[in-house]
């Protein structure tokens, strides 16, 4: 199932996931507040007034929190156990009182900032496709798929400028096989009939938002 009014933006890390959420939701806000015409390149006279909602994950909930402890190698489990603890996250993150699909169906643009695809690559690699594929089997499909393409080599070397410890999986080996992971996800998910959008993460950050912001610009939500 296509859950309508969904966007998500995938990559390895490094990759800017992260910012282009954050640039996404900025501009959004900028639409908001306006509340007037939106210029851009797909549709240069075209009006927004959609509520929206920029999240993440692992979430902020106890899950994610837990998620993000053994991510930053403070806690060692099972690589099945992390699996299932991401599909656990989701679970809530989908299904929870003011969730995804609650926001969705209410009619909200919502943007997550990883999904599916990562659980797919990531826990795929670690403990092989299966147990990955059947926790998130009964997820639904986002409309729209980002996916921020960047070689390992460029994404380690954006990773060795931050300041905070590399988490378990940033290293450039492992990084270069979460690529060519996606890139054999990606037409699964064009089959399943979502938009997906490969983008080139050499690019300014700026030119990748607009990028997604004109693709974001044709999802249904926006153009009813």
């Amino acid at each position: 199932m296509i859950l309508k009014n969904f966007a998500v933006i995938e990559g390895c890390d490094g990759s800017g996931t992260t910012t282009q959420a954050k640039l996404l939701e900025n501009h959004l806000k900028t639409k908001e507040k306006k509340q007037t015409t939106v210029f851009f390149a797909a549709e240069p006279e075209a009006v927004y007034n959609t509520s929206y909602f920029v999240t993440f994950e692992p979430t902020q909930g106890p899950v994610g929190t837990l998620i993000r402890r053994i991510l930053r190698g403070e806690i060692t489990v099972e690589k099945e156990t992390l699996a299932r603890l991401f599909s656990a996250d989701r679970a809530e993150h989908l299904y929870a009182p003011e969730g995804i699909i609650e926001r969705c169906k209410r009619g909200e643009l919502v943007v997550s900032d990883r999904y599916t695809p990562s659980s797919l690559v990531y826990q795929g690699l670690e403990c092989g496709p299966e147990l990955p594929k059947a926790l998130n089997s009964a997820f639904p499909y986002p409309e729209l798929l980002v996916f921020i393409d960047l070689e390992s080599e460029a994404a380690m070397g954006r990773i060795g400028k931050r300041e905070e410890k590399r988490e378990i999986y940033e290293n450039q080996e492992f990084q270069s096989r979460v690529r060519l992971a996606y890139l054999d996800l990606l037409p699964i998910y064009e089959a399943s009939g979502v938009k997906v959008l490969r983008l080139d993460g050499t690019k300014d950050p700026s030119e990748l938002a607009d990028e997604i912001w004109s693709a974001v610009c044709k999802m249904s939500i926006m153009n009813t």
